[in-house]
């Protein structure tokens, strides 16, 4: 089956970033990689090496495999020189909503009239993101699952405009990159986010009130429902601040109580307890 898109940017060299680079790369797409710095670009090389070399380690991945991926990726800071001639953007910077839109508004009128452009916006309004973009029909929601190479999930999300020929490319290209596409249509926190981040901050709630141990209420979710991981561990994961940004989006959004983010929550990030990536969150890192 030939490739839906033999060219890929993905902007934003982050974690999830550079998953979503590795797991295009590895389909066969010809992948740039581009970000604001070299510092950036590079480190997010790095992510994606080290993860390939443990691959190789662990003998799931051939080293010449390994070699293969990454000669398909290149890099660059020059976001417009990144777009020019891809079939596909797909767009993972931070969640801020003037950053986003700004972005495509730009690349609308440098990419090809043909070309794909997609967000990984976890919970942003798409119809937001791509406000003002001219080319609607074949813009859509590509939200990935951390850790991007290991998870199945690929939500896409469409808004009123999304024309059903970007739907059924995108969906194809999902199936080529080993995930399972499932199709929601653009609301606040699609499917995926509104789940999750109701299900983590009532974990919080309970473990503020002393209803059990992070551990033990972690263990109820994996071991009693089959979750490959508990919600407190998963919002360490993620990063406390990124899943507050998330709860106060919707909960403005939906005006719902189940979205309101427990004082716990906002102390812990007030003291920069974030999780993984601060070493610090309901569990040590």
């Amino acid at each position: 089956m030939s490739n839906t898109f033999g060219t890929v940017a993905v902007l934003g060299a982050g974690t999830m970033g550079a998953g979503i680079a590795q797991v295009c790369a590895q389909a066969g797409s010809k992948v740039v990689l581009q970000d604001i710095t070299e510092e950036f670009v590079q480190k997010g090389l790095g992510r994606i090496r080290d993860f390939l070399q443990k691959g190789v380690e662990k003998g799931k991945v051939k080293a010449e495999d390994r070699d293969a991926v990454l000669a398909r990726i290149t890099t660059t800071t020059d976001r417009k020189a990144a777009c020019r001639d891809v079939a596909l953007v797909i767009e993972a910077v931070p969640e801020k909503l003037e950053l986003k839109n700004g972005l495509f508004r730009e690349l609308a009128d440098v990419v090809s009239p043909q070309c794909v452009l997609a967000s990984n916006t976890s919970s942003l309004s798409l119809a937001k993101v791509f406000a003002g973009v001219r080319g609607q029909e074949r813009c859509i929601g590509m939200h990935f699952f951390n850790p991007v190479p290991l998870m199945a999930l690929l939500e896409l999300v469409r808004t009123d405009a999304t024309s059903q020929a970007t739907i059924d490319a995108v969906t194809a290209y999902g199936k080529q990159l080993g995930k399972e596409p499932i199709l929601v249509k653009d609301s606040p926190g699609f499917a995926s986010s509104r789940l999750g981040v109701c299900l983590g901050l009532e974990a919080i709630r309970m473990l503020e009130s002393g209803v059990a141990s992070a551990e033990d209420i972690d263990k109820a979710m994996v071991l009693g429902y089959g979750h490959p991981m508990g919600p407190l561990k998963l919002t360490d994961l993620v990063g406390l601040d990124v899943r507050l940004a998330i709860a106060d989006y919707l909960k403005k959004e939906l005006n719902h109580p189940g979205f309101e983010a427990p004082a716990l929550m906002r102390r812990m990030v007030a003291e920069g307890k974030l999780g993984k990536k601060s070493g610090q969150g309901f569990y040590k890192h």
